[in-house]
């Protein structure tokens, strides 16, 4: 029967980060490889989800004080005005979202852009809803794109943009300039944009996360993907949203319906209780991520690493080999696992383009991922496990 699984899912192979992953587990190494904490989730909201599951809300349910709490959000931070009751659709975290709002809009045929590197879960769901993945290439160190040339990117068969910021694996926040480029282009074009902003909240060095629908004709073509699960700990409650003119909304509610009906009950409970967070909060976040950020810029810089950007938002640093590696990113995570007992991921998983012949070496194999949403225990055992595997240049060698 092996030869009846659908064509959909023959497009999905499985990467060589899930090999490592297996590794990296066998070995007991350190995880700074996946971008969820290993430390509590805030007090105040697990006891929000123990009292709603202790109250009996345990059964299907749509928390429509969600809805109001994040209009309330979106027009208080970024002057944009929805509709609580039309315009947002709870989802099983912001994957389902998005998901759901590529099914939404995406027919057999569609060619949807992504900037290069991307998180893969986006081609995947283009892959299985038809569509076609096309990649605009973001350029190393700083991570920008050719504003002259992304036209070029668009054609007639365009149905959408896909938009991360902060962006995962590289830590970019794009900036005003570069989202009006993109805005006139999506305008031009007539094509939906996409946006995954669950690190909106995250953001270093007084950086401010801006929303790709606040900019002036933006919010009737955009969908908004988010999720409680970066901002407050709590990856695995799988409580995320899409925001959306109603017609697309109401689209993306049908798609989400039919699959998974509906988001966990408590912890949409507990999302009530964590959307009314102080403003405190979200500043001890970002002081607190800030700090192991630069903490494992510092470890990594002193190991040889090249961290040449400096991450301005989300929970990742993209770090390239030492000069004297000769390994590639594959090769070098799995010494790093065997041998410091410490895992991470290769950067060639999130790279979809060939680099042109002036960039010379192939630096979709030079890039590591690191995650710092961990704790100061983890991350100063991450370096001396490191450390003990230095030469006597005071770099990682294996």
């Amino acid at each position: 029967m092996e030869g009846k699984v659908s064509r959909a899912s023959r497009k999905l192979e499985a990467s060589p980060i899930q090999e490592l992953s297996q590794l990296a587990q066998t070995c007991r190494a350190i995880n700074l490889a996946e971008g969820f904490p290993d430390f509590p989730a805030p007090p105040h909201l697990k006891a929000a989800a123990l009292s709603a599951i202790t109250g009996d809300f345990n059964q299907y349910r749509h928390v429509q004080g969600i809805c109001h709490l994040l209009a309330t959000q979106m027009k208080g931070r970024h002057g944009i005005a929805v509709n609580a009751l039309s315009d947002f659709v709870i989802c099983c975290g912001q994957s389902e979202a998005f998901a759901a709002s590529i099914f939404a809009i995406v027919d057999p045929g569609d060619e949807v852009l992504l900037f290069d590197p991307a998180y893969e879960t986006y081609e995947s769901c283009i892959l299985l809803a038809g569509g076609i993945p096309v990649y605009v290439p973001l350029s190393p160190p700083d991570w920008s794109f050719k504003k002259d040339e992304l036209m070029k990117y668009f054609t007639s068969r365009t149905k959408a943009l896909v938009l991360n910021s902060p962006h995962n694996p590289t830590g970019k926040v794009f900036t005003r300039d570069e989202l009006e480029t993109i805005c006139e282009a999506c305008k031009i074009m007539e094509c939906f944009a996409i946006t995954d902003e669950v690190y909106e909240y995250i953001t270093y060095d007084r950086e401010l996360h801006i929303s790709l629908a606040s900019l002036p004709g933006m919010q009737e073509r955009t969908i908004i993907t988010s999720s409680l699960s970066k901002t407050f700990s709590v990856t695995g409650w799988r409580i995320g949203w899409a925001c959306a003119p109603a017609n697309i909304a109401s689209a993306i509610r049908n798609i989400h319906v039919k699959i998974t009906d509906s988001a966990p009950a408590p912890f949409q409970e507990a999302a009530l209780t964590a959307l009314q967070s102080p403003p405190d909060y979200y500043c001890s976040l970002r002081t607190e991520y800030e700090a192991r950020r630069d903490y494992v810029v510092q470890i990594l810089s002193v190991l040889g690493f090249q961290v040449r950007f400096k991450p301005k938002g989300s929970v990742f640093i993209f770090a390239e080999l030492p000069d004297h590696c000769e390994l590639s990113d594959i090769e070098f995570v799995k010494k790093l696992i065997e041998k410091a007992g410490v895992a991470a991921v290769p950067g060639c998983g999130f790279f979809h383009t060939t680099p042109q012949p002036q960039d010379g070496e192939k630096y979709q194999r030079r890039y590591i991922r690191f995650a710092f949403c961990k704790s100061g225990e983890t991350l100063s055992a991450a370096r001396q496990k490191m450390e003990q595997c230095v030469n006597e240049d005071g770099q990682l060698s294996f």
